[in-house]
């Protein structure tokens, strides 16, 4: 393909075809988190968006520990936490009066290794304005607004994919980061498994419905209501279901929830709210000033049968849908893309071998069933929020890229292919030791001789034994989990030829 221009990383060839490195088709968190971490390694991505805007809702309105460390890695995080706050803590209501307040989540405390410890409230609008202004500074690109996908064809070098407005892309690779409704999974010809943490084999449960009754989700204004607490309705004695309004942290928005076990359809209008506010609250239908957005969906667990097609990955809803509870959907999409963006870096622009792009699927498969299963045990009662849900547990022991090379170790200690945790490194921390797009090797409580590795691609550090990580040697991948571990460096340069860290 001639080309004859380059404008923000995308060029175009003569014929008026747009070619690219990546093209990422949605611009929800996913999408963005992709492209930002493609942007920072050097990658060009093309970000097309079928909505003339960023999503305007607050959906995904939790970001969890972990979600937190990425957005740290990915330099964010103060703007996250500047712009959101903390969760309020429930207050049950019911005929008008308070009955007492709810925690949804056990209290804890940051420590030393894990500085976040707590759930983020931030809106999902909110979140994608972050990471677009990120994407922007890092020098990614604009997206495409209005352009949809109308096919999508490959070949052994690359993907041709047709926009509605007639253009046509070429890209080495393409991710499907389009959402529950996915038209890349579509054209691929990927179904969607439902069942998932679902008991029995019932045709709704194998369908992936997590619970038939529809609820309707809202970003409203309620001045008169206080935004001490997220407020929570008990179902009414005519059978409606919850109703919840939780203040939306850095704005004056409340996000309002309310199931429907009637058999009536939620009504997204601005009356339609109004009416079931009056009716299930001790507020009146004016009280309610303005609905800025709202939807309806029922609770669905499904996941593609595969994440990869050749040279097309599914990431986030396109690859798993959850029900809300436990705040898993948006932060499992989040770190989909973290464990792809490296990769595809690495085969791009570091020349590893393209079977680094095999444990894509092998890695996040398994988790996005995980967390299926624990947002639907929390939806139905079974599970409390708790560790599980803040993600930090969450680990590659059983992928091909974690090699343990250490024996005897006690069953809490870290091993290859969990995350790595924080501490002290130098006068800084051993996050800021990790951000960026460059692998790390900790030498921890030992002189053991290291190998001459590229300084580029891999940073050395030396910190003293430490508890989290007791003593060894340890190759820290660039999504933050531990790639390698040894008492000394045997073994490690074979391992850096699997993802072509060079040696010098």
């Amino acid at each position: 393909m001639e080309l004859n221009s380059v404008k923000d990383g995308i060029e175009s060839s003569a014929s008026g075809a747009i070619a690219t490195d990546v093209l990422i088709v949605g611009a929800g968190p996913t999408g963005l988190t992709l492209a930002c971490d493609l942007a920072r390694r050097g990658v060009r991505a093309l970000l097309v968006e079928r909505a003339d805007a960023l999503f305007p809702g607050s959906r995904g309105k939790g970001l969890q520990p972990r979600t937190q460390e990425v957005f740290d890695d990915l330099g964010i995080i103060e703007a996250a936490e500047a712009a959101g706050g903390t969760y309020p803590v429930g207050m049950i209501w019911r005929d008008g009066e308070r009955q007492g307040e709810h925690r949804m989540t056990d209290e804890t405390e940051p420590t030393e290794d894990a500085p976040y410890d707590r759930p983020l409230m931030l809106p999902q609008w909110r979140t994608q304005e972050i990471l677009y202004a990120r994407l922007r500074e890092l020098g990614g690109g604009e997206i495409e607004f209005g352009a949809a996908l109308t096919g999508l064809t490959q070949d052994g070098e690359g993907v041709t994919a047709r926009l509605s407005d007639g253009r046509t892309v070429r890209a080495a690779y393409a991710v499907a980061a389009d959402g529950g409704r996915s038209a890349v999974r579509a054209a691929l010809g990927i179904g969607m498994t439902g069942g998932w943490g679902l008991p029995g084999s019932s045709e709704a449960e194998s369908s992936g419905i997590v619970d038939p009754n529809p609820v309707l989700v809202a970003d409203v204004r309620i001045p008169t209501l206080d935004r001490d607490n997220w407020h929570m309705f008990a179902p009414t004695a005519e059978g409606a279901g919850f109703l919840a309004i939780c203040p939306l942290a850095g704005t004056p928005d409340f996000q309002l929830t309310a199931q429907f076990t009637d058999g009536t359809a939620p009504d997204t209008s601005l009356e339609g709210v109004r009416e079931v506010v009056a009716a299930r609250t001790h507020l009146t239908a004016d009280e309610v000033t303005e609905v800025r957005w709202a939807s309806d969906f029922r609770p669905r667990a499904a996941m593609a049968d595969r994440f990869r097609e050749g040279r097309v990955f599914l990431a986030g809803d396109a690859a798993h849908v959850h029900s809300p509870a436990g705040g898993q959907g948006l932060n499992t999409s989040v770190q989909d893309a973290y464990n792809l963006g490296w990769k595809l870096g690495a085969v791009l622009r570091g020349g590893a071998p393209a079977e680094l792009l095999d444990t894509y699927e092998a890695e996040r498969l398994p988790v996005a069933a995980q967390m299926l299963g624990l947002s639907t045990r929390i939806h139905r009662g079974e599970e409390r929020r708790g560790a599980a849900t803040r993600q930090l547990g969450l680990g590659y022991r059983d992928s091909s890229l974690a090699v343990e090379t250490r024996d005897g170790l006690p069953e809490e200690a870290l091993r290859a292919g969990d995350r790595a945790p924080d501490g002290p490194c130098g006068t800084g921390r051993l996050f800021d030791a990790f951000r960026g797009p460059h692998w790390t090797l900790l030498a921890v409580g030992t002189d053991a001789e290291l190998p001459l590795l590229d300084a580029e691609l891999v940073h050395v550090h030396h910190i003293d034994g430490y508890a989290p990580y007791g003593k060894g040697l340890f190759l820290v991948r660039p999504d933050g989990y531990v790639g390698w571990a040894g008492e000394d460096a045997t073994g490690l340069m074979e391992y850096t030829k699997t993802v072509d860290l060079n040696q010098t």
